[in-house]
């Protein structure tokens, strides 16, 4: 039987010294010799008293942070049961004591996975373990400088035991942080996979049950009604597109996933301004500058081309959303890094859909111009800028860089091919639609779109639809 030091605890009954103790365990604090047997006796008399110790290590933790002292989500009751089980492993572990219940830092594992459950920040976890500590090591000072024969061992005995305590606490300060990134990371992967199932039911169609709409606002965070659109943009495997962080350094939250070789992401747009006393205006009213500001952001600093869907209120019409924002993508040239609303790509959503149609007007309105061999993009090129910019053919000339004269030349030429009268709105009408159908129309010499034409007088985006036109 090992004889404890003069003055020392004795043996707890029903916990004898010898038959508890773990021969060649926990070496690393010094077990052998008399300051091991020391803490065995110590550790074996703090056991008897370890709910004692509990409660005054609990009112500590709860005397000095607001978030245990609140019990919410921390009760007291929880606080207390899984402070006793930290105190048994500690001391038990300190003691060089065999384990009562599984292993010494399975405790505080179990602290850091509920924890971060409970979604209490590691740091106030970690300031609970110094102030439990802190009292466990009063706890043994009161003990030591109570007890006989001190004066001999006192200042070896102390520091031995001071360092044991503390190096036992360290240990379980980082078991307990440990488990508890771990369990924040399962949590957080559990999150994302939620949060991405609830956002595909979103595309698919399925938040029509309202149940499935708010939860997936939840998941998401944001509101089941508010200002939103759908984007969809092409995806380069080599450097897929990033369009969160761009957005969001513009004000914009946004949602977005891979999905069918593109990217598909839901954008909440910010409320319209209003002035005091006046409503907001109404969508199509005017060029909204949330919207512009996501067009550019798309075009300027994402490099992908990307439909837009029109704006809706509620997150149950995503799926529709979609569609749309999807059939606008498939009106804009491949790789063009082109981005545009649905609204402003209206003829040329109808006439993707229908390469017969859009053959057809091609070959009534602009048949005979096509024709005309090398002519043809010159006559193109003018007209579209000619019809793009009010039929002046003052402007159209400082653009082409050209005389008036040989615009107005060309659009009679075009008039005189066509038949129709260039004063004429429907000829306008028809020449317009054609050139929009261009790309659309199925034969094998019809030329694309007309690449932008530059700006002498150094305005650029003066002209242009905000909306993507």
């Amino acid at each position: 039987m090992t004889t404890s030091p003069p003055g020392a605890p004795g043996p707890t009954p029903g916990r004898p010294s010898d038959p508890h103790a773990a021969p060649g365990a926990h070496t690393r604090l010094g077990s052998a010799g008399g300051s091991g047997a020391f803490r065995r006796s110590l550790a074996a008399a703090l056991l008897t008293d370890v709910d004692r110790l509990t409660d005054r290590a609990v009112e500590d933790i709860r005397a000095h942070s607001g978030t245990y002292a609140a019990g919410d989500p921390v009760t007291r009751e929880d606080l207390w049961g899984i402070c006793r089980d930290n105190m048994l492993r500690a001391l038990e572990d300190f003691g060089g004591l065999a384990p009562t219940g599984g292993d010494f830092e399975g405790a505080a594992r179990e602290t850091g996975r509920r924890r971060a459950e409970q979604g209490v920040p590691l740091d106030i976890v970690l300031q609970a373990y110094r102030r439990g500590g802190r009292i466990l090591w009063q706890v043994m000072a009161e003990h030591l400088r109570t007890r006989t024969g001190r004066e001999a061992d006192s200042r070896d005995l102390e520091l031995d035991v001071a360092g044991a305590v503390w190096e036992t606490i360290d240990r379980y300060s980082v078991a307990m942080a440990d488990a508890y990134r771990l369990a924040q990371l399962e949590l957080q992967n559990q999150q994302d996979t939620r949060r991405t199932a609830l956002f595909e039911a979103l595309l698919d169609g399925r938040a029509e049950d309202p149940a499935v709409a708010a939860a997936a606002a939840a998941a998401l965070g944001v509101p089941a009604q508010d200002r939103y659109v759908v984007v969809v943009a092409t995806q380069d495997p080599a450097a897929p597109p990033r369009p969160a962080p761009v957005l969001e350094a513009q004000g914009l939250w946004s949602f977005w996933r891979p999905r069918s070789g593109r990217y598909a992401g839901v954008v909440r747009l910010p409320r319209r301004d209003a002035p005091a006393g006046r409503t907001p205006s109404p969508p199509g009213a005017g060029p909204d500058p949330a919207l512009v500001r996501l067009l550019d952001a798309l075009r300027e600093r994402t490099g992908a081309t990307a439909g837009v869907s029109p704006e809706f209120e509620r997150l149950s019409q995503a799926g529709r959303a979609l569609r749309l924002a999807e059939q606008t993508l498939r009106t804009l040239p491949a790789g063009s890094g082109e981005a545009a609303v649905f609204d402003a790509r209206l003829p040329e959503v109808l006439l993707s859909g229908r390469p017969d149609i859009a053959e057809r007007i091609v070959t009534v309105h602009l048949g005979p111009v096509l024709g005309t061999g090398g002519e043809r993009t010159a006559l193109l090129s003018t007209l579209r800028v000619w019809l793009d910019h009010g039929c002046s053919a003052s402007r159209a000339a400082d653009l082409l860089y050209c005389h008036r004269n040989t615009v107005l030349n060309r659009i009679g030429r075009v008039a005189e091919l066509t038949g129709r009268s260039s004063e004429s709105g429907e000829a306008r009408l028809g020449w317009a639609l054609a050139l929009r159908a261009l790309p659309f129309a199925g034969l094998p010499d019809a030329p694309g779109p007309t690449p932008p034409v530059a700006d002498p007088a150094g305005q650029g985006g003066a002209d242009r639809d905000p909306y993507g036109t």
